[in-house]
């Protein structure tokens, strides 16, 4: 008589996943003795990445770069200090001197101005972690995660500031429903709703209104020219804009570029809103299909390795790549989805939509 297969749980395949990448990486470490040595790798991709962004605007300011390639490697390598931002995020580096832990956290903030406080985001992402895909994960939320595809997600994917403001209310109505369901605590549910709108204050703002200023100057610009016309804002508004013409070329245009790939990836590959809460299995897939690669390259290839996180969290940005097809081998195997593209007509749904939600 044949022998009945058992059907694992959600909970047992994900406990198995995380022993099977755990003992994978153990073994690389084993190959590579140096991948021990966090703190150093760490710091010397950090360093490298700074030294290549500064290197390359120099050479844009005296004219030897073009302006187009000093965004697309100032993006490409603002992209490497956020998975570093992110492994500060989780303690990876430094955790026991922290002031070097501080100061990096520092500067990959502020030379990605866009995003949010990342001592804030620490709780937020957090927070993430534990309730992923849930109404009251406003990490993916805010960037645009569980809703319909149409123009205004397709604007508002790089925008935290305006495009936040755009899902506030619908968010927050959420999360007062959660907390009267029993799924979320009130007291979370206020920190929530008070660190959201400190996390963009004053940077964020800041930076975002300088873009809408250059955006609207340029439209100005290119209206006067097409139509003949006479648009211009106020002298002083003019001579910021001159003022801040290196920040916007050196550092906001390469992260909106950035920002907008990470976003598209990230709010993509999670799934929301009927995700089962604690099911990692049901939280994310892997997107590998070939027309994200050009997006995948401003966020370090996100959408390959971000899963591999969901299992194991602590773990550096770096080994997770270097590992990415032992792990991804491992993720296929237990039915860990990949390049399930119907998450694009199923405004990120892990399920078909019923009738009622069509």
């Amino acid at each position: 008589m044949q022998k009945k297969q058992i059907e694992l749980t959600h909970y047992e395949k994900s406990s198995q996943i995380r022993k099977e990448i755990n003992q994978s990486y153990q073994q690389l470490k084993g190959i590579y003795p140096i991948l021990k040595r966090q703190n150093s790798i760490g710091m010397s991709i950090f360093a490298i990445a700074i030294l290549a962004v500064l290197f390359v605007s120099i050479g844009w300011y005296r004219a030897v770069v073009p302006t187009w390639l000093m965004i697309i490697s100032n993006a490409f390598f603002m992209g490497v200090l956020h998975e570093i931002e992110h492994d500060l995020i989780h303690w990876l580096y430094f955790k026991k001197q922290r002031g070097i832990h501080h100061f990096m956290l520092f500067s990959v903030w502020i030379l990605r101005p866009l995003t949010v406080n990342p001592w804030i985001r620490r709780t937020l992402h957090h927070h993430h972690h534990k309730f992923s895909g849930t109404l009251h994960d406003v990490e993916e939320r805010s960037v645009t995660n569980g809703e319909r595809w149409s123009l205004k997600r397709l604007l508002t994917t790089p925008d935290v500031v305006l495009g936040g403001l755009f899902r506030l209310h619908r968010m927050f109505s959420d999360m007062d429903k959660e907390v009267v369901n029993g799924n979320l605590k009130l007291e979370t549910s206020s920190k929530l709703k008070r660190i959201m709108f400190l996390s963009i204050v004053p940077v964020t703002i800041f930076a975002h209104v300088v873009l809408y200023l250059y955006f609207a100057d340029s439209l100005m610009t290119w209206l006067n020219a097409f139509f003949e016309l006479d648009l211009s804002f106020p002298q002083y508004v003019d001579n910021m804009l001159i003022s801040f013409d290196g920040l916007i070329y050196v550092i906001l245009l390469p992260n909106m570029l950035r920002q907008f790939c990470l976003h598209f990836i990230t709010s993509n590959m999670h799934y929301f809103g009927d995700v089962e809460a604690g099911n990692v299995m049901e939280q994310t897939q892997v997107l590998t299909v070939w027309w994200t690669f050009p997006m995948q390259l401003f966020c370090f290839f996100f959408g390959w390795t971000h899963s591999i996180h969901h299992f194991v969290v602590n773990e550096t940005f770096y080994v997770r790549h270097i590992g990415r097809k032992a792990a991804q081998d491992i993720l296929r195997r237990y039915g860990v989805r990949f390049n399930d593209l119907g998450t694009f007509r199923r405004a990120n749904r892990f399920r078909e939509l019923s009738k009622r939600e069509v």
